[in-house]
C-alpha cells in the first residue's frame, strides 16, 4: 500500500486533557489533528461524552453500522491514565451498533488508551471504508501517525507478543499497545474490540475487551485491523494535576478501603469477578437454560473458589492497569485447547469474567475447562461472549420448544449442557460459515424473526403470533442480547435492563444487588430514584475514564453512616476530591451528575434521531419480569404462592397452577408499566419517554439541532407536550 503519514507536536495532557481529537478517514486515507472546542470539553468532559458527541456530530438519522460517515469513536476521560489513583486504564469505544442501530458503546481497559493520551490526543474519530485491511500506528516518541499493512494476524492473541516485540524498538520498554477486532469480528453482528498490552509480570500479552454492541464488526467492516500506539513518555505525572497531592491523597485513601475491605467481602483480588458466581447462584439470579432458573446445583462446580484454588495461581499485583491495587484482572497460564483450529495449544486465558462464565451456565454448562475454552476463543475471533451465549441459548430453548427443528439447525438437536456443540457453533459463528451459524451470527432480534419465518412456513401457523410468543423468552432489548442477571423478582433490575439507553446491560444501572440482595431498595419510590441517580452516577465514570469497580463493589466501612448506604458517599467524596484534584476546580457531586445527564440526555437524543428511544423501545421480555413456563414456576411454586398472596395481594384460593401463573405475568407487567411511568418522571420525560422541554433546558441542549429532533419525535408519538 503507497504510505500515509503525518508529523504532528506531541502536548502533554495538561490537567487531564491535551485538547487534540485525531482524525482518520480510511476511504481517503487522511489523518489529521483537530483541537477540541472549549464548548465540547465544559459540555461533554471526555470519554464516552466525547465519543457521543462526534457520533452524533458526523452521522444523521439515516446513517446505519455499515455507511462510510459511521463513526467509530475511541476516548479516554481526563482522568484516564493517571498512575496516582485506582481504576484508570479504562476507555470508551462508542459507533452506530449493527445490533441496535444507534448509538451502542462499551468500556475497555489496559494500556491501549494511556498510551494514546501521552501520546497527545484525547480522542480518536474514524470514519470511511478502506479498501484493504490497514492498521493505524500512533508513534507518540516520533510524533508520528501513519497507516501500514495489516499484521498477518487471524485474531487478537495468537501472535501478538511478536506483534509487540517488532513495534517496541531495540531496548526500549514495552510501552505498547494495540486494538484490534478478530475475524470474527468481520462475520458477526457482536465483534468486540480488544484492548491488547503486554503483562510483564506473565511475560505475555493480555486483552481486555470492549464487548458490548458490535464495536469490533464496525472496525472490520472500515477494513480497520487495528490501531497501535507505542510511547515511551513518562506516565508518572503524566496528567500533570492542578493538585498533586490531592490526587496522591485521595488515591491513598481508596486504595486503603480497597485493601481493608475487599479480601473480606467480594475477593476481587483473588476470584476476580468469578466471585459473582457464588453470590448470583444463592439468591436464583445466575442465568441457567436460557434464564429458566436462577440456581443449580452444578455451580458448586464453577465457583469462584474452585477458579481462585486452581486456576487463578498468580498471586502477584494483577490490575490491568498502573495503580489499582483492586487488582481483579485474573488469568489461567495453562488451558489446553479442546476444539478449533488451535486444538491441543496450550494458551493463556484472561478472566474469564462474570459475564463470560454465566453466558455457559445460561447454555447448561458448568465446567471451569469449557468456559475457558468459550472464553479464549471468543477473544481470539473477536465475539462478544455475552451476545454469543445469549443468543445460542435463545435458539436452544427454541428447539425445546419445538420452534426450530433438526432441519433448520444442519441437523443438530440442541441440548442444553453440550459443551461440544457450543463451541462447535462459535467456531461456525465466526468463520462466516453459511446455515445455521450465520443467522446466529446476526444476533438473536434478527435469530428471532428468521425462526419465526420458518416456523410459520412449516407449521402454517401466523408468524407474528410466533414472534409473540418468541418475544417471551427471547432476551434481548433494544436489539442489545441481556448481560447476565435474573431479573424476575428484582423490579428495580428490571428497570435497570428495559430503560438503558444502549440495551439491556448492567453498565448503567446494576441494582440487582442493592435491589433484591441487599434489600435497600423495600419502597417503589426508592427504586424509581434509584433508576435516575445510578444510571447518571455509573455512567460519569464512563466520561471520566475510570472503571466504577473500586466504588460500586468495595463499599467503604463509613457508608452504613450515611442516609443511603448503596451509594457508598464516603468513596465518592474521593472521587470529588480525584476530580477536583486533577483539574483546580471545586466542583460537587451535582456538578458531576449534571455532566452525565447531558451526555446521557444526548445519548437519548441520537435514539430518537435514529427512530427509537420512545417507550415502546422500553419494554422487556416477559421472562425478565416472571417465570415463563409452568417448569419455572413450579421450580419456585411456594415462593410464587407467598408472593401472590403477601405482595400481590391476590385470593389465589382455588386457583390452578396455570391461574395463579397468568395472575403473576398481570401483576408483574403492571408493576413495570407504573415503574415506567415514575422513572419518566424522575428523568423529566414525557409518557412516551422524551425528554421535557424544561430537561433540554437545564441540560443546556435547548439549541436547534437538538430540539427539532425531540419535536420530530413529539410528532410521531402524537405528543405535542
Amino acid at each position: 500500500m503507497t504510505e500515509k503519514r503525518i508529523t504532528y507536536q506531541r502536548t502533554a495532557p495538561e490537567r487531564g486533557y491535551t485538547d487534540r481529537v485525531l482524525r482518520v478517514d480510511l476511504t481517503r486515507k487522511e489523518i489529521k489533528v483537530e483541537e477540541v472546542s472549549a464548548e465540547m470539553r465544559e459540555m461533554f468532559v471526555g470519554g464516552r461524552g466525547y465519543c457521543l458527541k462526534l457520533v452524533f456530530d458526523g452521522t444523521s438519522g439515516g446513517t446505519k453500522y455499515d455507511s462510510p460517515e459511521n463513526v467509530l469513536a475511541l476516548a479516554g476521560g481526563p482522568f484516564c491514565g493517571e498512575t496516582g489513583f485506582v481504576g484508570t486504564g479504562k476507555f470508551i469505544a462508542g459507533t452506530i451498533s449493527p445490533l441496535t442501530g444507534t448509538f451502542c458503546d462499551s468500556n475497555v481497559g489496559g494500556h491501549f488508551f494511556p498510551l494514546v493520551k501521552i501520546s497527545g490526543f484525547d480522542a480518536i474519530a474514524i470514519t470511511g471504508k478502506s479498501d484493504e485491511d490497514v492498521m493505524l500506528v500512533i508513534d507518540g516518541d516520533a510524533g508520528e501517525v501513519f497507516f501500514t499493512e495489516a499484521p498477518a494476524m487471524d485474531g487478537a492473541l495468537i501472535g501478538a507478543e511478536e506483534l509487540v516485540e517488532e513495534w517496541r524498538g531495540e531496548g526500549k520498554q514495552i510501552n505498547v499497545a494495540y486494538i484490534n477486532a478478530g475475524n470474527g469480528a468481520k462475520n458477526t453482528f457482536f465483534g468486540c474490540i480488544n484492548s491488547v498490552y503486554y503483562d510483564t509480570r506473565r511475560k505475555r500479552c493480555r486483552a481486555k475487551q470492549a464487548g458490548r454492541g458490535g464495536t469490533g464488526t464496525v472496525m472490520r467492516d472500515k477494513g480497520l485491523w487495528g490501531v497501535l500506539v507505542r510511547c515511551n513518555a513518562k506516565r508518572a505525572g503524566s496528567n500533570r494535576p492542578a493538585d498533586r497531592e490531592r490526587v496522591r491523597r485521595a488515591g491513598k485513601n481508596l486504595r486503603d478501603v480497597i485493601r481493608e475491605v475487599d479480601p473480606n467481602s467480594m475477593s476481587l483480588g483473588t476470584q476476580g469477578t468469578t466471585a459473582l458466581m457464588d453470590m448470583m447462584n444463592a439468591f436464583h439470579l445466575l442465568p441457567v437454560n436460557n434464564y429458566q432458573y436462577g440456581v443449580d446445583e452444578r455451580e458448586k462446580a464453577v465457583s469462584g473458589f474452585v477458579f481462585e484454588k486452581e486456576y487463578f495461581k498468580q498471586k502477584t499485583p494483577d490490575g490491568c492497569y498502573i495503580g489499582c491495587n483492586l487488582a481483579c484482572t485474573k488469568g489461567h497460564e495453562n488451558h489446553k485447547l479442546l476444539t478449533g483450529p488451535y486444538k491441543g495449544k496450550r494458551v493463556g486465558v484472561d478472566g474469564p469474567e462474570y459475564e463470560s462464565a454465566a453466558a455457559m451456565t445460561n447454555l447448561g454448562v458448568f465446567s471451569i475447562p469449557w468456559i475457558m475454552e468459550f472464553n479464549w476463543y471468543c477473544d481470539q475471533y473477536g465475539l462478544d461472549t455475552i451476545s454469543t451465549g445469549v443468543t445460542t441459548a435463545f435458539a436452544f430453548e427454541a428447539f425445546e420448544q419445538g420452534y426450530l427443528v433438526e432441519e433448520d439447525t444442519g441437523g443438530r438437536k440442541l441440548e442444553w449442557g453440550n459443551a461440544e456443540l457450543v463451541m462447535e457453533l462459535v467456531h461456525e459463528t465466526a468463520g462466516g460459515e453459511e446455515g445455521f451459524a450465520s443467522v446466529l451470527a446476526r444476533g438473536l432480534r434478527r435469530t428471532k424473526l428468521w425462526i419465526a419465518d420458518r416456523a410459520s412456513k412449516r407449521t402454517g401457523r401466523p408468524e407474528s403470533g410466533i414472534i409473540n410468543a418468541l418475544n417471551d423468552f427471547a432476551m434481548e432489548c433494544k436489539g442489545l442480547e441481556f448481560s447476565m442477571y435474573i431479573t424476575k423478582e428484582s423490579l428495580a433490575q428490571q428497570g435497570g435492563y428495559g430503560f438503558a439507553l444502549k440495551g439491556a446491560q448492567h453498565d448503567e444501572a446494576w441494582l440487582i444487588a442493592i435491589d433484591q440482595l441487599n434489600r435497600e431498595l423495600p419502597a417503589f419510590e426508592k427504586k424509581a430514584v434509584a433508576l435516575r441517580w445510578f444510571p447518571l452516577f455509573r455512567t460519569w465514570f464512563n466520561i471520566a475514564g475510570l472503571c466504577k469497580l473500586p466504588w460500586i463493589d468495595v463499599r467503604n466501612p463509613e457508608a452504613k453512616n450515611t442516609p443511603m448506604p448503596a451509594r457508598n458517599m464516603p468513596t465518592v467524596d474521593y472521587y470529588i476530591e480525584f476530580v477536583n484534584g486533577t483539574l483546580g476546580t471545586e466542583k460537587t457531586l451535582e456538578d458531576l451528575l449534571l455532566e452525565s445527564e447531558r451526555s446521557y440526555t444526548l445519548h437519548k437524543l441520537i435514539n430518537l434521531r435514529q427512530g427509537f428511544g420512545t417507550r415502546e423501545h422500553d419494554n422487556i421480555p416477559l421472562r425478565a419480569m416472571a417465570p415463563v413456563f409452568m417448569n419455572e414456576f413450579l421450580s419456585r411454586k411456594e415462593y410464587y404462592e407467598e408472593y401472590l398472596t403477601e405482595r400481590a395481594g391476590l385470593d389465589i384460593a382455588g386457583r390452578s397452577d396455570e391461574e395463579m401463573l397468568k395472575m403473576l405475568h398481570g401483576d408483574r407487567r403492571e408493576r413495570y408499566e407504573k415503574l415506567t411511568d415514575a422513572v419518566y418522571s424522575e428523568k423529566g420525560y414525557d409518557a412516551n419517554g422524551i425528554p421535557t422541554d424544561e430537561t433540554m433546558k437545564r441540560m443546556g441542549l435547548d439549541a436547534p439541532e437538538y430540539m427539532q429532533i425531540v419535536r420530530a419525535a413529539r410528532k410521531r408519538s402524537g405528543n405535542r407536550n
